[in-house]
């Protein structure tokens, strides 16, 4: 990886390198994480790259370790199905049965559950291949952990990357549960982008991995990134901990022993990816460019446009529309695109930013941000769950916001 001169690009390459300091010694000296890094660019060149700690006992983490990015796959799934409906295969207001015929006349859930049968209504309208990138589909995630849905979702382990369910096997099942709230209606977190990814293997006719491959990964050089980590490579993969209400950071899945080393029966588009942080970088650029990297043409501009914009109904931000007790986002100020959280209002963030910024991030703390105002990316790895544990995104969006010297506007 090439550095450029952090002046050149309008950086203080002194308040950049305050920032390593702050995070070895807030994060990684106090034991909050094994391990951090940090890329910071602009234009798509990096002007700061950083590592702290290890990535496993006694081995330091370096530029080519693998993360489990979790829900920075969900952009990966995006931007494929965005490059079929460029193609005329599949168009945002379609309706979900179109692709997934077991789903026409879901409902939304009226009472029951548990031991006593569902009860729904209909739909007051149908749900719409845009409600899947925004997440306004009425589905949810096991872990929200509100009522008798989510208890379904764990009851059935739809979620088992590794266990019974293919994700036909996983659309079969979510047929026979209601959803939460007529598509449209709010917003909240969940399995869309997953089911997103099956639509993609649906009108392919190809595995998730595959498609991935052919279509962004190839083109872009990403040979970092994968669901499956070749067995040459899996030296490189970090550890991974959660934090214990008692224990504080347990080991959830060691590096050398990982499930990722081994093929999963679902392919999960909505957070089933491995990546370096020089990888996913080159997927950002790409978006920074709209659509283009080195020669390789992902998406059309005007197509990375629209995805970049909100898209929540009314142009409502997430505090107003979320049912979620979960997000990879802060609510205020914030709407969602196709695909990625979307900044429509600086200053209920309360943190330095633009409007129209992009980003999102994963359950293992791991998170990107792309400002096209800046033309800024930065990505942050590391590997703890779940994400909300400590506050580093916005501490080091603050932190990085305040290294700029010169506006790219100016």
């Amino acid at each position: 990886m090439q550095i450029a001169d952090p002046a050149t690009l309008g950086f203080d390459a002194g308040r950049l390198q305050r920032i390593d300091r702050f995070l070895d010694e807030r994060y990684v000296q106090s034991g909050r994480f094994k391990g951090t890094q940090l890329l910071v660019s602009r234009e798509g060149q990096p002007v700061h790259f950083s590592s702290s700690g290890t990535m496993r006992e006694g081995r330091a983490l370096g530029p080519d370790t693998l993360f489990r990015i979790a829900s920075m796959t969900k952009p990966v799934t995006s931007v494929a199905f965005m490059a079929l409906v460029e193609e005329g295969k599949v168009a945002l207001d379609d309706p979900v049965h179109r692709i997934i015929p077991e789903w026409k006349g879901i409902g939304v859930y009226d009472g029951g559950g548990g031991s006593a049968p569902f009860l729904t209504r209909p739909t007051a309208a149908p749900m719409r291949m845009v409600d899947l990138l925004r997440h306004t589909a009425g589905l949810t995630y096991s872990f929200q952990n509100r009522g008798n849905i989510d208890a379904a979702y764990r009851a059935t382990k739809i979620e088992d990357w590794y266990g019974a369910h293919d994700l036909d096997s996983v659309a079969r099942t979510l047929a026979g549960i209601p959803l939460e709230f007529s598509p449209g209606e709010a917003w909240n977190y969940s399995v869309a982008t997953d089911i997103l990814g099956l639509i993609v293997e649906r009108i392919e006719g190809k595995r998730l991995d595959q498609v991935f491959r052919e279509r962004i990964f190839g083109p872009l050089g990403m040979d970092d990134t994968f669901f499956r980590v070749p067995a040459d490579k899996i030296d490189r993969l970090a550890d991974c901990y959660t934090m214990h209400p008692e224990k504080g950071a347990i080991m959830y899945d060691r590096g050398d022993e990982s499930a990722w080393s081994r093929a999963p029966t679902q392919f999960s588009g909505g957070g089933g990816l491995v990546s370096s942080a020089a990888d996913y970088h080159r997927f950002c650029t790409m978006l920074l460019n709209k659509g283009t990297l080195d020669g390789a043409r992902i998406l059309g501009p005007k197509t990375v446009e629209l995805m970049t914009i909100n898209h929540l109904p009314g142009g409502a931000d997430l505090a107003s529309m979320s049912r979620s007790l979960f997000s990879e986002a802060t609510n205020a100020g914030v709407g969602f695109g196709l695909g990625f959280a979307v900044t429509i209002n600086v200053a209920p963030t309360l943190v330095p930013g633009s409007v129209g910024e992009f980003y999102w991030g994963g359950m293992f703390s791991t998170a990107f941000h792309i400002d096209p105002v800046e033309r800024l990316i930065f990505i942050f790895m590391t590997q703890l769950s779940p994400s909300s544990t400590w506050p580093v995104r916005r501490e080091l969006k603050t932190m990085i916001y305040s290294a700029i010297t010169r506006s790219a506007a100016a």
